[in-house]
């Protein structure tokens, strides 16, 4: 919908044309890379999978008009296509039992190189074949994806279980039973990061108690081991988000570019250039100003004093009144 021929085609008078909205959709994909990645803090860093991949067909649910059953695409000239999938619940508790936690997790290689099909909606317009039955008129198709950038999919949208497809690494990673004594332990380390998973939901209450009754000093590694992953995992969240806000400051419109392009950049160079700021008053200038010596206040409280009879405490209160008038005085006037 995007080509300018379809622009041309709906400003086109007199032509049979046929646009369809919201058609529902099963798309052809060719997977090129499945990376795991997370959630934020907010969301106890749920893990999910970016799927990225191009375009090869689009099959309508229905048939459309002239009978078209299919549309598609040879390699290299179809869109690109971004897709997230969620984990539910129970897709979370077989990844914890198949060494989620251990570092040597890591995302199934079949499940790349191949075609997904995957659900979507689309926009079609269809130009109709000319009128003059010529050999070799067809009717040409405009497709528009909705939403092409970031699909999101699941088990029950998308049909595929890909929990099933991660490899089992509990045996060569940490043990299951000795990652849940590790994530005790990182409970009462610190409230900042929270499990994924309750003991409830996991099943392992009988596994806990034998961990309970072990020594202490063999669950050292594993907490060791435990605790590598959980950085691993939160150094990649803020390489992410590092790389989000990059994107965004480079991107004309936004926010973050308006800030660097119109704030941050000025003053740097203002910076480099050695350019006074308006704070840099001398503090001795503006006390000298408001009528007050440093030094001499200062001399004046060692001064050594005889112990003044009454009368000269009258007079000493006077002369400090006097002294508090004036500098009332001085005060309106330099605000003035």
């Amino acid at each position: 919908m995007n080509d300018v021929w379809a622009h041309r085609v709906l400003r086109e008078r007199g032509v049979e044309t046929y646009r369809l909205e919201g058609v529902v959709v099963e798309l052809g994909v060719m997977v090129e890379s499945l990376d795991l990645k997370h959630r934020g803090r907010e969301e106890n860093y749920r893990p999910y999978l970016h799927m990225t991949g191009e375009l090869r067909s689009v099959t309508p649910a229905e048939a459309l008009p002239f009978g078209i059953s299919q549309v598609t695409y040879s390699p290299g000239q179809g869109e690109r296509v971004d897709a997230f999938y969620e984990f539910d619940d129970q897709q979370l508790v077989v990844l914890a039992g198949k060494g989620y936690f251990t570092s040597g997790f890591t995302v199934p290689e079949q499940v790349t190189g191949i075609e997904w099909e995957l659900p979507a909606t689309a926009d079609v317009l269809i130009l109709a074949p000319s009128e003059v039955q010529t050999e070799g008129d067809v009717p040409v198709v405009f497709t528009q994806i909705h939403g092409i950038g970031g699909l999101e999919i699941d088990l029950e949208s998308s049909g595929y279980d890909l929990a099933g497809y991660f490899a089992d690494q509990s045996k060569n990673g940490v043990p299951r039973a000795e990652a849940v004594a590790d994530a005790r332990g990182l409970k009462s380390r610190s409230d900042a990061i929270n499990p994924l998973f309750t003991e409830d939901e996991l099943g392992l209450d009988t596994e806990i108690k034998q961990v309970v009754e072990a020594p202490a000093p063999e669950a050292a590694p594993v907490a060791d081991g435990m605790n590598a992953r959980l950085r691993q995992i939160e150094a990649e969240i803020a390489a992410e988000r590092e790389q989000y806000k990059t994107e965004r400051a480079s991107t004309e419109g936004t926010m973050e570019n308006l800030y660097r392009e119109r704030v941050a950049t000025p003053l740097h160079k203002a910076e480099e250039q050695g350019v006074p700021s308006a704070s840099s008053v001398p503090t001795r200038e503006a006390q000298r100003d408001l009528n007050l010596d440093p030094d001499r206040e200062e001399a004046r409280r060692h001064e050594a004093k005889p112990v003044p009879s009454l009368d000269e405490r009258k007079l000493q209160v006077a002369r400090r009144a006097a002294d508090l008038d004036f500098g009332v005085d001085d005060e309106q006037s330099l605000g003035s």
